[in-house]
């Protein structure tokens, strides 16, 4: 893997880059998420496109959040990157990342594919925004991360004990520090629903069988599937909203499949 740097209005932007050839599949991770994180998931995306994942804004070597923070600056980010790869490509986005890659598709003409796997939106947990806050500002993500897991996600207390024993959990800490912000952000958005049933590229949906249906992340799929009627809905079996990190493999398999529709 090599890395790619991007400048926008003073804040440097970064991504990993497996190397191929054909049009590019850019990968956008949610809240929580780097582009090493999504590593294992490259490993098994067996297309010889080059692949780059995004390091979004707060998330390190990229810049930090900045002032007036939104959704609306990262779909500029995203905007930002994908000008100057100067190629059409192949865009897939989880979670947060999710939202803001459908939004900015909206806004482009020059994109081959779009894959979404359970993209968020308002009213997306806003009661959890401010004890988020009050944690960070004490300098405590161990509790940031535990809100997270047990009240947005609704993981049982023994699966966060469980996952506070493992390589994991200091992963997640470090990457905490911008939660409070970006789900204030989700929930600040508005997204373009009207406008999504123009997009005139292949969309696939990609769901956790453990999701559909259920909260916190059912009622936005449902919400996303009902805007996009062009879109074909897969189905991940025996995952939730967690496949990047639980069977990267499968997930691997599911992106490759839409990317090469």
């Amino acid at each position: 893997m090599r890395s790619l740097r991007f400048e926008r209005a003073g804040t440097t932007l970064t991504a990993l880059v497996r190397d191929g050839a054909g049009t590019p599949l850019v990968v956008l991770p949610g809240v929580m998420a780097d582009a090493e994180s999504w590593l294992p998931v490259v490993e098994h995306i067996t297309l010889p496109n080059p692949v780059i994942v995004i390091n979004r804004r707060g998330r390190t070597p990229s810049g930090p959040l900045g002032p007036h923070y939104s959704v609306r600056t990262e779909i500029d980010d995203l905007h930002r990157i994908l000008d100057d790869l100067g190629t059409d490509t192949h865009l897939f986005g989880w979670s947060y990342g999710g939202l803001i890659a459908v939004e900015a598709a909206t806004e482009r003409y020059d994109l081959r594919s779009l894959t979404l796997y359970e993209p968020v939106a308002t009213p997306f947990a806003a009661e959890h925004v401010a004890p988020l806050r009050d944690a960070t500002a004490r300098g405590d993500l161990d509790r940031a991360v535990e809100i997270v897991n047990r009240d947005v996600s609704g993981f049982s207390a023994e699966y966060v004990e469980n996952l506070r024993r493992t390589p994991v959990w200091p992963a997640l800490v470090r990457l905490a520090a911008p939660l409070a912000e970006e789900l204030a952000a989700v929930n600040d958005h508005s997204p373009a629903l009207g406008r999504y049933p123009g997009l005139d590229l292949p969309v696939t949906l990609l769901v956790g069988e453990l999701s559909e249906g259920r909260l916190p992340y059912g009622k936005p799929h449902a919400m996303f599937a009902g805007a996009l009627p062009q879109a074909k809905v897969q189905r991940i079996t025996g995952q939730g909203h967690l496949a990047h990190a639980q069977a990267p493999d499968l997930l691997g398999k599911q992106i490759t499949d839409a990317v090469h529709c």
